[in-house]
């Protein structure tokens, strides 16, 4: 696989190493942390614009993409202590955090253990703010094992990025054939156990209830058509709900909903995401 950018690797304390795309100048740095399963090259199509503007750093986490494999804990508690190590490694200052679906989790743990780390933040189609019941949480480990059963780790794979786009498109298939192409580089167990650990550190470390600590200014997108959050398996209620539900908890928060889009806001509604968060940043 060919990155389009040059790829580092910081070595972050306890000897993880990160590999990141690091592309344009600017007094604030905006940190790009992807999703579950995913990589930094999800955000192509915002780095290309906004690195005329600012210093864009885009991070492979821990057991995806470049980065380093080893047997992490995959909670995200462990994605925020990296991210914090992360930023200390590099020297990073006004750092604006930019997180999608799990790595909008992150970003939101992150602000929460190391507040002192981060300016703002901006956060398409986050997860966390979902409330899961102990009787979610069994039906939900429950559907999971059985899908685990009668479907390959290909097959999950491709289910879930057809899920994540409300209009597919020729670029999307790269994407796709790159995250293949890493899944099937894992070794044998890998790819399941990252995916168990990383869904169950996001039910199980909530976020919701601790959002009005939060004093950050914070940008929040969803595509009005996402097709991942709310969980249709157990939330019988719509995306901007959700999303309304989480700004009141939030002191500093502004939300934008974008038609037309699904669950990759940033991707599929990219001109207009990437013009409100140079609006956002001033």
């Amino acid at each position: 696989m060919t990155y389009p950018y040059t790829v580092h690797f910081a070595a972050t304390e306890g000897n993880c190493n990160i590999a990141y795309i690091d592309e344009g100048r600017g007094e604030r740095t905006l940190l790009f942390i992807h999703g579950l399963a995913n990589y930094s090259l999800c955000w192509k199509r915002n780095i290309d614009v906004l690195k005329s503007h600012y210093r864009c750093i885009a991070i492979d986490l821990p057991g995806n993409g470049l980065s380093d494999r080893h047997p992490h804990h995959f909670s995200m508690k462990f994605f925020a202590e990296t991210v914090a190590r992360f930023i200390e490694t590099l020297e990073l200052k006004n750092v604006t955090l930019v997180g999608h679906s799990m790595g909008g989790q992150i970003a939101l743990t992150t602000c929460l253990k190391y507040p002192e780390l981060i300016k703002d933040m901006v956060l398409c189609a986050p997860a966390g703010f979902e409330k899961f019941t102990a009787m979610d949480k069994a039906m939900y480990y429950s559907s999971i094992k059985l899908i685990d059963k009668i479907t390959s780790d290909e097959q999950s794979l491709r289910k879930v990025l057809e899920h994540s786009f409300f209009i597919r498109r020729a670029d999307e298939n790269q994407m796709m054939d790159d995250l293949l192409g890493f899944q099937k580089s894992y070794q044998h167990g890998y790819y399941k156990k990252m995916i168990e650990g990383c869904i169950k550190g996001m039910i199980e470390e909530p976020v919701l209830s601790s959002l009005i600590l939060i004093a950050q200014p914070i940008l929040v997108l969803f595509g009005e058509n996402d097709g991942l959050i709310p969980n249709r398996i157990l939330h019988q209620t719509t995306t901007i709900a959700i999303a309304e539900a989480a700004i009141k908890q939030l002191p500093n928060a502004t939300l934008q909903m974008f038609p037309g889009c699904g669950h990759f806001v940033q991707w599929e509604a990219c001109e207009a995401v990437n013009e409100s968060i140079m609006k956002f940043l001033g």
